[in-house]
């Protein structure tokens, strides 16, 4: 099994915690429906679509948490995440976050 050059001792306990699969549970906009609600994805397999391999990543499970922030956390605040749901996380809790009142073009 394939493991990151850098950052095993967090990275090793997060992925034995998660049995070396994706944690998602459907943060990323898909249900997973076919396998009970958590992404099938597991380190090292591959990927049906595109036949790539899955390298899990070790992250905060509130994917919009700050970098300086999330390499400071311990391997219990972390989530086992696969790339594709991880963006796709990212990208929908963004979307969800409320903007600040920010005054218009126009507004004095």
């Amino acid at each position: 099994m394939s493991e990151p050059l850098a950052a095993v001792g967090t990275w090793r306990p997060v992925m034995e915690a998660a049995g070396h699969r994706c944690q998602c549970s459907g943060q990323c906009g898909n249900a997973h429906a076919k396998t009970d609600g958590r992404c099938p994805r597991e380190h090292d397999g591959y990927t049906s679509k595109h036949g790539h391999r899955v390298r899990l990543m070790a992250a905060p499970a509130d994917p919009l948490t700050p970098p300086v922030k999330a390499v400071t956390l311990p391997p219990g605040e972390l989530w086992a995440w696969c790339p594709e749901c991880h963006a796709a996380a990212a990208r929908r809790a963004r979307v969800a976050t409320p903007v600040d009142d920010v005054p218009g073009l126009f507004d004095l």
